[in-house]
């Protein structure tokens, strides 16, 4: 589908800008948002008319988005989820995910289509990605998920969470340590062992 942008959209065009795009996300996002129209020979000549208006609108909205900065970059996105013994997530942390706790936390508007993640995060561990509170206002953010509050105090610090094989050189270490330790009953047990027999003998 053909429209006009009627503001900066990051990665598709400029305000003004004639693009093609698909028709679901035109009729499900663009359109509905106010952030394009329809092209049409009567909407080129409404969106000049109004060209002026839209730029000034522009304009503020950049500057609002300015003025969140700092309580983006300050936000403390902490993300407490289950996990396996590997660290793998049971589940995902999604740019939704992202997008509500910035609203709880810092009290800025931001929707999910701001979070600029890419793929969803299935690990815990420490993760960068931006939101964007404008085309031209992207704010670098640090997301950190791990299974417990201490968890990620660790990850805040700096630590390292280790899991998979170390663990598990670990716990075997442990447990090969155990049978050590009772060698010398069963090798006293096996030395009393004649003393019995030769008692039935006698017998």
């Amino acid at each position: 589908m053909k429209v006009i942008l009627t503001e900066k959209i990051t990665k598709l065009g400029n305000i003004g800008d004639t693009v093609e795009v698909k028709t679901g996300f035109a009729r499900n996002y663009l359109l509905p948002l106010g952030k394009a129209m329809r092209w049409s020979r009567e909407n080129v000549a409404l969106f000049e008319a109004k060209k002026a208006e839209l730029q000034a609108r522009q304009d503020a909205a950049r500057k609002s988005a300015e003025s969140n900065v700092d309580a983006v970059k300050n936000a403390k996105l902490y993300m407490i989820r289950q996990a396996g013994d590997t660290g793998q997530l049971y589940g995902s942390v999604s740019t939704r995910d992202i997008a509500r706790t910035l609203r709880e936390v810092a009290n800025v508007a931001v929707e999910s289509a701001q979070v600029m993640l890419g793929a969803p995060i299935k690990s815990v561990g420490v993760f960068d990605t931006q939101i964007a509170l404008h085309p031209d206002v992207i704010v670098p953010v640090k997301v950190y998920v791990a299974q417990t509050q201490d968890e990620i105090e660790a990850l805040v610090a700096g630590k390292v969470l280790t899991f998979g094989n170390k663990k598990t050189e670990e716990e075997g270490a442990e447990n090969t340590a155990e049978p050590a330790a009772e060698q010398p009953a069963e090798q006293q047990g096996a030395a009393e062992a004649p003393a019995e027999e030769k008692a039935a003998d006698a017998e």
